[in-house]
């Protein structure tokens, strides 16, 4: 199966469940993969062919910049649902929501994420 891929797309958000990340925000990364069969885009070489990237990324934003989530897995789970709506020729998509620097008092790491994919049921 041919992917389409959209990585490093940075966001500011203000999701999570403690008060501090809902009133200052933070950025958040995301990673987005798209199968789909990508063979009558490589014939006709037209845009109306293929998963549109601007598509997938106006997905990507609308969910990280919208309404607060409490979980990262929540967020994920909502641009999956979005790409599958959006893009017709999308078999499946597979979206990885990174935070950088959680909150998490004496912790030493660079972030936490999580990575969730949905295919089409019908």
């Amino acid at each position: 199966m041919d992917k389409v891929r959209l990585e490093g797309m940075i966001f500011y958000g203000y999701h999570g469940v403690l008060p501090e990340e809902r009133k200052l925000g933070q950025r958040f990364v995301v990673d987005l993969e798209v199968e789909c069969d990508l063979s009558q885009a490589g014939a006709s070489d037209r845009l109306e062919d293929t998963v549109n990237y601007t598509s997938l990324f106006n997905v990507a934003r609308d969910v990280m910049e919208g309404e607060p989530h409490n979980l990262l897995e929540s967020l994920a789970d909502d641009i999956c649902k979005g790409v599958l709506a959006a893009s017709p020729l999308a078999v499946s998509a597979n979206v990885k929501v990174h935070k950088p620097g959680p909150p998490i008092k004496g912790a030493v790491l660079s972030g936490a994420s999580v990575e969730i994919s949905r295919r089409r049921t019908s």
